[in-house]
């Protein structure tokens, strides 16, 4: 589902990455874990093509990334790649299912439509009655579960989830483990997970360590 060689970064005179390789399989849940400064969040913002990298390639899908710019880098990534944060940065003054939506829309899908799923997927994520919910109306697993059901509103060929239980308590934190675990089973859904919750890296397929810019 993913590849990417030889995967460079620097900030000024800091090279954050050193060269970093990376495959992974349709259907696996990945970890990527280490230190603060070792390059993690970097490494998934450049797979994520939110960032640039300075060398290497990366194939998600069998699209080659290097070849896509602007608009058309734009609605590849909203297709195909779907996102959790720590922070679940969900929109204050849209309901949740507006929130979930939202991507759909952007993808130019049809509004109905797109309700429809995002209704379906609140549903199987265990919010069916909060789908009217602004997000101050939501505790903090639940606006969470509403940002993962965001990330999938477009059926992604990949979800890049950048410490998505460190601002869950331990309770809200498993529950959101159960959710990855389930939703790889039943959808077949890829994550690359970068955490330093030791239970959610242990719960996937792959562990991925690494120091100083590098895959150990």
């Amino acid at each position: 589902m993913l590849t990417a060689r030889d995967i460079h970064k620097k900030y000024g005179q800091l090279e954050v990455l050193k060269g970093v390789d990376i495959n992974i399989n349709k259907g696996e849940i990945v970890s990527i874990v280490g230190s603060s400064g070792a390059g993690k969040s970097t490494l998934l913002h450049i797979l994520g093509t939110l960032d640039k990298a300075d060398k290497g390639s990366i194939i998600i899908n069998g699209q080659q990334i290097e070849n896509l710019k602007g608009r058309k880098l734009s609605a590849f990534r909203n297709k195909h790649v779907g996102f959790v944060f720590q922070f679940h940065h969900l929109l204050p003054e849209f309901t949740a299912l507006e929130n979930v939506c939202i991507p759909g829309w952007i993808g130019g899908e049809k509004k109905k439509e797109v309700m429809l799923k995002g209704m379906v997927l609140l549903k199987t994520l265990g919010l069916p009655d909060k789908l009217e919910n602004k997000p101050q109306q939501l505790s903090g697993g639940e606006q969470q579960r509403v940002a993962v059901a965001r990330a999938l509103i477009n059926n992604p060929s990949i979800v890049m989830a950048d410490e998505p239980t460190g601002n869950l308590d331990s309770t809200n934190a498993r529950e959101l483990h159960r959710l990855f675990l389930d939703l790889r089973d039943r959808l077949g859904q890829t994550f690359l997970i970068v955490t330093h919750n030791e239970e959610l890296s242990r719960m996937g397929d792959r562990i991925l360590h690494m120091k100083d810019g590098k895959i150990i």
